[in-house]
């Protein structure tokens, strides 16, 4: 008879005991970061969650200005030029990494902070998330970016290998 492989979850228990059965507002419960000490767990679950909101505003706002300092710092580098004028840096190349990055990157987080809270076991949440935020920006951005082009104006490819090549590889990824 085959064995039947242990899920992720059943692995996690295994190793960390009764951890997970609690969720996070219950009392005893704990997540990887919140709640931070243990006598939070005393202090009412509707005042912890209004707490937590503000402090999640609070984070959001500081994420906002690191941003606006990373975006400024690409426009500074991509402005430079070389001694005989061309540009250093293509700006189009950086402002699509950036796109790739900022969509990508919540995603990511998300399944290192689940494998490593989970005793290094990749769980439900991480891969799912990542092939979804794939496909949504596969097919959302890319029709953005077609709706966009204004009436009357056309877009034609400068190399369509390339892009024949991206989109054979990005659908093999999906259905992979």
């Amino acid at each position: 008879l085959r064995k039947r492989r242990r899920s992720s979850r059943e692995a996690c228990e295994a190793t960390s005991g009764d951890l997970m059965s609690a969720r996070i507002c219950d009392p005893g419960g704990r997540g990887l970061l919140l709640p931070l000490l243990d006598e939070e767990n005393d202090v009412d679950k509707y005042l912890r969650s209004v707490l937590y909101l503000v402090m999640l505003i609070y984070f959001f706002g500081a994420v906002g200005l690191v941003c606006d300092m990373f975006v400024n710092s690409i426009d500074k580098i991509t402005s430079m030029e070389s001694r005989s004028g061309a540009k250093v840096w293509n700006s189009t190349v950086a402002n699509l990494s950036l796109m790739a990055l900022g969509s990508s990157a919540p995603e990511i987080l998300l399944s290192v902070i689940e494998t490593v809270g989970g005793r290094m076991y990749a769980g439900a949440l991480g891969p799912s998330t990542i092939v979804g935020s794939a496909a949504f920006n596969i097919c959302c951005i890319l029709a953005v970016c077609v709706a966009v082009i204004p009436v009357g104006e056309k877009r034609t490819l400068k190399h369509p290998l390339v892009f024949a090549t991206t989109a054979f590889f990005s659908v093999f990824a999906y259905f992979w």
